[in-house]
């Protein structure tokens, strides 16, 4: 038996906006997090900042799910009324669970909209159970907008885009997660790579959705090749990452360290 959604079904689910076009990026983004993430029995999962996406839910359809978000508009959004989600409006850096609560926790394209990263690290491992998992996608060192120069006509500036995403820092390295997180990393995948990444920037240009979904559609022979021909290690602008509490391991010094930005 899997205990994660099998692949197909997942990526059929894509809940991004026209999937095949625009929210091709997204399909990126939930194969490579379907690639790191442990076929494992999770009976609870904790998903800190999912929003409205319902990824988490998706991934792992036999496990209950706690979406935790510091916006409470989402509590109504569909995903977080299914039956095996519960949301709950709350911070990311004082979690308000017990130790050990969780078999896993997901952090999916977060860390980088939370100033203090450190402590909601630290949150993390003191909610998982010995040998649970931590599941992350982050923007990489590689990561920019828009990737090529000569898109920046049609492109707001990334200081505009790093504004309305919320986001604090441009990404991190593999070596900055496996410092920041202090254990060794169980699995990476990278996603979205200089082919795909046009398919990206035209998601978030400045053009009207028509002309973005036309575009994208003519380009897709180039982008669907580079997407069957990438690998979890190819050059990609984003990353996604599996780590493991160790059963024998104290993250109480964490909560000692200071914010970072």
């Amino acid at each position: 038996m899997m205990y994660k959604q099998a692949l197909p079904d997942f990526l059929s689910r894509n809940p991004f906006p026209h999937p095949l076009t625009q929210g091709f990026f997204y399909r990126e983004k939930m194969r490579a997090i379907h690639r790191i993430a442990p076929d494992r029995a999770f009976e609870t999962i904790l998903e800190v900042g999912g929003g409205q996406g319902g990824l988490t839910a998706l991934l792992y359809p036999r496990s209950q799910i706690t979406n935790l978000d510091l916006d409470p508009r989402y509590a109504a959004a569909p995903c977080n009324q299914q039956a095996q989600v519960r949301f709950i409006c709350g911070d990311a850096t004082a979690l308000p669970f017990d130790d050990e609560s969780f078999d896993a926790v997901t952090m999916f394209d977060v860390l980088e909209h939370i100033p203090d990263h450190k402590s909601a690290i630290a949150e993390a491992f003191r909610v998982l159970r010995p040998d649970g998992f931590l599941l992350v996608s982050t923007p990489n060192e590689h990561w920019q907008f828009p990737y090529y120069a000569l898109m920046k006509p049609i492109c707001p500036a990334e200081s505009e885009v790093m504004a309305e995403w919320g986001h604090v820092r441009r990404g991190y390295t593999l070596a900055d997660l496996t410092a920041l997180i202090d254990v060794p990393c169980q699995g990476s995948a990278t996603f979205i790579n200089p082919v795909t990444v046009v398919g990206h920037d035209i998601a978030f240009s400045k053009l009207p959705g028509r002309v973005q979904r036309s575009l994208c559609t003519l380009l897709s022979p180039m982008i669907w090749l580079s997407y069957a021909l990438h690998r979890p290690e190819s050059k990609g602008t984003e990353t996604a990452s599996a780590w493991q509490k160790s059963s024998g391991l104290l993250f109480g010094h964490l909560h000692d360290l200071s914010p970072s930005p």
